[in-house]
């Protein structure tokens, strides 16, 4: 009878510690999970990370890139690279937890998409800055020593460069100078022998732009002949210390669509050679162009 009693107890006993052997196992397994689960998410993390990292260092080079070409929204691309070192900085001493990461890749994409507007901005003033380098150099070869004088009016515009890009700046283009025969029927004939014209015709487009000023603008159109003569009317205009020399106004009324302006220039005797029409908008030459007599 002792001995059944004792066996009982001790099977109950083994049953008891069984038990508590499963319980273990089941609490050991369950905490290697939840550390390779850790583990995991530190590692995701970690590369998230490394990504934005990677990123925002990429992002500082395409604004060192395009800070090295010097143009006149070069303000504006160091302001936007200093953004993106603080950022850089910040996610370097993160620990890298998921919410942090969450708001550094709001925050770089946003960067990231102010930075392709500057970039494509630039490009677009890079390429606009070469063609007005291009037609400037070309002037002066032609102009020489005898187009001093020209050549000061040119260098009043050397703002030119840093303003014509602007938003609400309006483009003037397709400038083009022609010679015409007019004959007392008022027929006009083409012709590009001096001793034939008697009427220059002279025309420009204002390019449209939704954003500039409505209303009556008004350009000062330059003709100059071979000789260095300044034809038409020859009105004067002063701005600070220089002084502007033109040929007539040229005044339209702008609705912020393309217009197409087209004015005649009378005269007689002209010279041959090469002539050079300019227009500016006060002191700035907007577009310049030239056509040649025979």
């Amino acid at each position: 009878m002792e001995n059944s009693q004792s066996n009982s107890k001790l099977k109950a006993v083994i049953l008891v510690l069984a038990l508590l052997l499963v319980g273990s196992l089941g609490y050991i397994y369950k905490l290697t999970s939840d550390v390779k689960s850790t583990q995991a998410l530190l590692t995701t993390t970690k590369t998230e990370k490394e990504t934005v990292v990677e990123n925002l260092e990429a992002l500082k080079a395409k604004y060192d890139e395009a800070i090295a070409e010097n143009t006149t929204i070069s303000d504006d691309l160091v302001a936007e690279r200093e953004k993106v070192v603080g950022l850089l900085a910040e996610v370097k001493k993160s620990k890298g937890d998921a919410s942090a990461m969450a708001k550094y890749k709001n925050q770089y994409f946003a960067l990231e998409s102010k930075m392709k507007t500057l970039i494509q901005e630039n490009e677009v003033l890079k390429n606009d800055n070469q063609k007005l380098v291009t037609q400037r150099d070309s002037t002066t070869t032609v102009l020489g020593e005898a187009r001093k004088t020209n050549e000061d009016l040119l260098a009043m515009n050397d703002g030119l460069t840093k303003t014509v890009e602007k938003a609400a700046k309006l483009k003037v283009l397709n400038t083009k100078g022609v010679a015409f025969k007019v004959k007392s029927s008022g027929k006009e004939i083409n012709t590009d022998k001096a001793s034939r014209a008697n009427m220059l015709k002279i025309s420009y487009t204002i390019a449209e732009n939704e954003v500039a000023k409505s209303g009556t603008k008004s350009y000062q159109v330059q003709v100059i002949d071979s000789k260095n003569n300044v034809l038409g009317d020859k009105k004067t205009e002063v701005y600070g210390d220089k002084t502007l020399t033109y040929s007539f106004d040229s005044s339209v009324n702008y609705e912020n669509k393309t217009v197409d302006v087209v004015q005649n220039l009378p005269g007689k005797d002209f010279e041959k050679g090469v002539y050079y029409v300019n227009i500016f908008d006060k002191n700035e030459l907007v577009s310049s162009t030239s056509f040649t007599l025979k």
